[in-house]
């Protein structure tokens, strides 16, 4: 971590350059060492050079909530939104009404989508990470939290309910509506990019919001995703992209973003609903699927060039052994937290240790040189793991809190 004139900041891989863009996101940047701290002050209470970075962080994303045009939870308002509450600041509540002022008929749209010819212009997404679905996300959030929040919740809901697509088998979202793309969409029906990510905050905000048709919406979201996958004796799975191509790696992946650890974020969602049934079985019954398919996929083993190659939360074994304690702190099943210290041991088994210090290089296979710069950050780096492994500690030591987050509170409720 450095500091300038602006704050702290912390480059994209160790030995960086100061970002251009991205700097004070959850993904990469200084955002995301938030919800480190947040972990941290479960372990024990913060030192006072923590305490001081907590303060100037805040202070930091403060400043740039006025002039920001991204609603995204990677780094934008939602962003902001997460890592002031994680740090207990305030300011939210300015994340809200900024991410109301900047919102089109259709939406936030984004400038990674001006600047591809697959969109048309003034395209928004729909998903939870970068669009539409994070708006609704950030503002159940931040509405938990005291904030009137509830115009931007409602005003995301209906948008969402506004790009459903009605199928025999119930409904779909595209990560960008088709009305908005040049080409044939191709899906991420999961979590991070599509259909389950947003499903289950329709499913959430209709609990919240009390508005059942929100619920309904999610349900058939979820009668529609069932209908993707596999569902065998290795659990429930669904594919990372339809139609899957072999330039798309592997067709099935466990993780949070494109897998089971993150998918079963939805039928958590459907249960926090009270609803009985998807597809003549139990909510329950499909997200402990999903999380068989993590099981039982052979991570954290790196079976096959190209087959669970990263360790961070976004893509790789902290993230699924986050999901396995969520399960755990939710239903108390011996197996959940053996399988989460199964891979917090994957995780320290992989650090690089220099001196005092450790960090983490993912591979990609097809580099000449395979190991990838260490990360930093949240998503992706050493900050996310290091979380990770607090909690792990916290827990085997009788620890019973658990950090709730925007992305996964409801998973933690019974």
């Amino acid at each position: 971590m450095q500091w300038d004139d602006d704050g702290p900041w912390i480059p994209e891989a160790a030995g960086g350059e100061k970002p251009t863009e991205y700097r004070d996101g959850l993904h990469s940047g200084i955002g995301g060492l938030a919800h480190t701290l947040a972990e941290i002050r479960l372990t024990r209470p913060w030192t006072a050079d923590e305490q001081r970075f907590a303060s100037a962080l805040a202070d930091r994303i403060r400043t740039t909530i006025p002039a920001d045009t991204s609603i995204t939870y990677f780094d934008g308002l939602a962003s902001s939104i997460g890592v002031l509450t994680a740090l207990g600041e305030p300011g939210s509540g300015g994340a809200v009404r900024r991410a109301l002022e900047i919102a089109t008929k259709d939406g936030w749209p984004e400038r990674f989508l001006e600047a591809e010819d697959r969109y048309y212009p003034g395209a928004v997404a729909n998903d939870v990470t970068l669009g539409t679905g994070a708006a609704l996300m950030a503002a159940l959030w931040a509405l938990r939290r005291g904030e009137n929040a509830r115009p931007l919740a409602d005003r995301s809901a209906d948008l969402l309910l506004g790009e459903k697509e009605e199928l025999p088998t119930g409904l779909n979202w595209q990560f960008v509506s088709r009305r908005f793309k040049t080409e044939e969409p191709i899906e991420m029906p999961n979590f991070s990019h599509g259909l389950a990510g947003i499903a289950a905050m329709l499913t959430v905000a209709g609990v919240e919001l009390e508005q059942p048709e929100c619920v309904d919406a999610g349900r058939r979201g979820a009668e529609h995703l069932v209908t993707l996958g596999i569902n065998d004796s290795k659990g429930f799975r669904v594919p990372r992209v339809i139609p899957w191509a072999e330039r798309h790696g592997d067709e099935y992946t466990y993780n949070w973003c494109h897998g089971g650890a993150g998918t079963a974020l939805l039928f958590s969602a459907l249960e926090y609903a009270g609803v009985d049934q998807v597809a003549g079985e139990s909510p329950t019954t499909w997200r402990r699927r999903c999380l068989d398919s993590v099981r039982y996929s052979g991570i954290p083993e790196r079976l096959h060039p190209g087959f669970w190659d990263n360790d961070g939360r976004c893509c790789g074994t902290a993230g699924a052994g986050d999901a396995f304690l969520d399960a755990w702190h939710r239903d108390g099943d011996p197996q959940d937290l053996e399988f989460a210290v199964r891979l917090a041991d994957a995780v320290v088994d992989r650090a690089i240790r220099e001196g005092d210090k450790a960090y983490w290089r993912f591979v990609e296979h097809k580099n000449e040189d395979p190991l990838l710069p260490p990360g930093v950050g949240w998503m992706q780096g050493a900050a996310g793991i290091a979380a990770y492994l607090f909690r792990i500690e916290r827990v085997l030591g009788g620890g019973q809190d658990a950090v709730e987050r925007m992305d996964n509170w409801w998973a933690l409720r019974r």
